[in-house]
């Protein structure tokens, strides 16, 4: 039997799909199109991933955040007692992939992006350890 993705895999795993449709040249990727639709699909995961956790915390589905405010209290609320710096690192992978990679378009450096997700995968990846 197939072990089934969880959400936030699937998320992912969709965003690197989508990074792979642009053309690089150079150090740069050709079309920001592909790169903002990744880095939109890449910051869901972690809201995914967030959504999971909190559900096998006991939150109901309805009392999941609808904001990035909600996201930042939730994650003060139900993680600050496995890490202090979480927060942190949201704040961090809000800005680059919602805001810089996603909402303005401003990343288009190959080894920029790589960074950036390899982010958001150890980001995603500490709550499952949590689950």
């Amino acid at each position: 039997m197939p072990k089934i993705k969880s959400e936030s895999s699937r998320y992912f795993e969709n965003a690197k799909e989508l990074l792979n449709k642009s053309k690089i040249e150079g150090d740069r990727y050709e079309d920001i199109k592909y790169v903002q639709e990744a880095c939109g699909t890449a910051y869901l995961a972690i809201l995914k991933a967030i959504d999971e956790y909190l559900l096998k915390a006991g939150v109901d589905t309805k009392d999941l955040p609808q904001s990035v405010d909600g996201y930042r209290e939730m994650l003060r609320k139900y993680l600050a007692v496995h890490n202090g710096k979480l927060t942190r690192e949201f704040e961090k992978l809000y800005k680059e992939l919602h805001i810089a990679g996603y909402y303005r378009g401003l990343i288009e450096d190959v080894n920029a992006i790589k960074d950036i997700f390899k982010s958001a995968k150890a980001f995603i990846e500490k709550f499952r350890k949590w689950k």
